[in-house]
């Protein structure tokens, strides 16, 4: 019995796995921080782009629930620390400090991920309504303050932080400040970015089948 075994590639993805063969064996090698930081914002732009919520309900809700746990793992227990620290992979950003007993500090992708997703659905709502980036530079503006915040604290108070302490309400924040200024709650909770989906794939079709006509 013969099995057959059909991969495609594109160009672009051929050119792309040229570098990225480099950084895997150069992480490899040696687990520098900076090729680990290199694959770890490739894993997160993977995910922001193929991770979708829907709606900005369920949105809320995940980032509400991700919030509280966030802070019962990182302030109660010592597991989330302790597995960031132990755990040789790609899946935190680190940045080199002066302190010897502390050289890096770390930021998990989760804590990247989440929150992207969120902005990135507030990027899909403004360009269904054709109206431009501005939910999206409010949400992200959320998440480089929450970061920023985030940060601060960390430093102050040199210890380990929950940074979705601080991202969560930033960005869902920030966000509904600006929908409450502009009066526009209701479209922004009534969103659905599968039915949207759906609206735009129709529209494809009818072109499509006019070009043919």
């Amino acid at each position: 019995m013969e099995i057959a075994l059909e991969i495609d590639f594109t160009r672009s993805q051929i050119v792309a796995a040229i570098p990225g063969t480099f950084f895997c064996a150069w992480y490899a090698s040696q687990k520098h921080w900076l090729a680990n930081n290199i694959l770890g914002l490739a894993f997160c732009i993977q995910g922001i782009e193929m991770l979708s919520l829907g709606s900005f309900k369920t949105g809320a809700i995940l980032l509400a629930g991700l919030f509280v746990y966030d802070i019962f793992w990182v302030f109660f227990t010592p597991v989330m620390v302790s597995v960031a620290k132990s755990f040789d992979a790609p899946i935190k950003l680190l940045f080199p400090t002066a302190d010897f007993k502390r050289p890096y500090s770390m930021l998990g992708l989760g804590d990247i991920v989440i929150p992207g997703i969120f902005v990135a659905l507030a990027l899909r709502f403004d360009v269904s309504r054709g109206k431009g980036c501005h939910y999206f530079k409010s949400a992200y503006l959320g998440y480089t303050v929450g970061l920023i915040l985030t940060i601060i604290v960390m430093n102050w108070f040199q210890a380990a932080q929950p940074a979705l302490l601080y991202i969560v309400p930033s960005v869902i924040g920030f966000l509904a400040a600006h929908v409450l200024w502009n009066g526009e709650v209701k479209p922004l909770m009534e969103f659905d970015e599968s039915k949207t989906a759906g609206t735009s794939e129709e529209g494809a079709d009818a072109k499509s089948s006019k070009k043919v006509e």
